[in-house]
């Protein structure tokens, strides 16, 4: 009798692992929403980032979402904004995925005072998540057009904030951050851009995206090199996967973000951002570039941010699918 009830336990405990097991294997989608299908072209910020529970943040719009209806956007939950330059907020944008070319894409639509990025999370009803001083200036901005202001939610350093399953804390970027007088109406806003001058809404941020799945994810936004992608990005959070930035002059160049991969964070995998250039053609890397340069420098597997291509990573970090 106690041998057949062992068997049934054993049996229970098999079928439990069946049924739960499936649950922890499935993987983090992230598609790049660049300016040119299959690329990765000079402006290129903008990612979503789609949770196993389907949970669906856009990190950083910028100047290459076609708007609020560019089709690849689909639900939105939460909108990440890192800092509030033009080119990661979206003072002005593409009218349509592939206007332009790699090098100049077509930014021809002005979304200024209001933002890409606030003209997508009013239209998708999403929420707006940051750091530092930015949310008093945008839920004002959300009220005067009609949206919640309480969609805009501060998170602060130290501290998270849950989206569906998936928890956001900002981590200190080096970098400035300064708001455009362009995204200010009245006569503030004419100054401002009269005298050469932003308005500081206080220092920029990266993030960490802690998934159901396990992963987690480290977006730098904008920085240099800084204390606490050992401290707090590797030390405490353990990230596994890193959207790293390697522009150069603005932020990390390519040796700077291959020093942070390969001796402060050591991920498991990286996905380049930020290189404001022509990276790819035919979406193999160009010989020569930044992106060249880190690919060789990392130790660690890099995956191209290939325009509208989604890529899907385990909870360790490595890419299941799609790289």
């Amino acid at each position: 009798m106690q041998r057949l009830t062992l068997g049934f336990a054993v049996l229970a405990a098999t079928a439990l692992s069946v049924t739960v097991q499936p649950a922890f294997a499935q993987n983090v989608k992230i598609t790049p929403l660049g300016s040119h299908d299959g690329e990765f072209c000079r402006l290129d910020r903008a990612m979503v980032f789609e949770d196993p529970d389907g949970t669906r943040i856009l990190y950083d719009a910028g100047r290459t979402v076609a708007g609020a209806e560019d089709p690849r956007l689909g639900a939105i939950d939460a909108i990440l904004v890192s800092h509030v330059h033009g080119d990661h907020l979206g003072d002005r944008r593409i009218p349509a995925v592939n206007a332009g070319d790699c090098g100049s894409p077509d930014f021809s639509v002005s979304t200024t005072p209001n933002s890409n990025t606030v003209d997508i999370m009013i239209a998708k009803n999403a929420k707006l998540i940051m750091g530092s001083e930015m949310p008093g200036f945008f839920a004002n901005k959300v009220k005067a057009l009609g949206g919640d202001p309480n969609s805009v939610q501060l998170v602060r350093f130290g501290a998270s904030r849950k989206v569906g399953g998936v928890a956001v804390t900002t981590v200190p970027a080096v970098h400035s951050n300064g708001l455009g007088g362009a995204f200010i109406e009245g006569e503030l806003g004419e100054h401002l851009s009269a005298a050469g001058l932003t308005a500081y809404v206080g220092p920029p941020t990266g993030y960490v995206l802690s998934f159901t799945s396990g992963l987690v994810v480290y977006l730098s936004g904008d920085t240099g090199v800084t204390a606490e992608q050992e401290t707090v990005v590797r030390r405490q959070y353990g990230a596994q996967l890193v959207v790293m930035n390697i522009g150069d002059t603005f932020t990390t160049g390519p040796t700077e973000a291959a020093f942070v991969i390969n001796d402060l964070i050591k991920p498991a995998s990286v996905i380049p951002s930020h290189a404001n250039e022509v990276a790819t053609a035919g979406g193999n890397v160009v010989a020569g570039t930044k992106t060249e340069t880190f690919a060789n420098a990392v130790k660690v597997p890099l995956h191209l941010p290939l325009s509208g291509r989604t890529m899907e990573f385990d909870g360790k970090g490595k890419c299941a699918a799609g790289c």
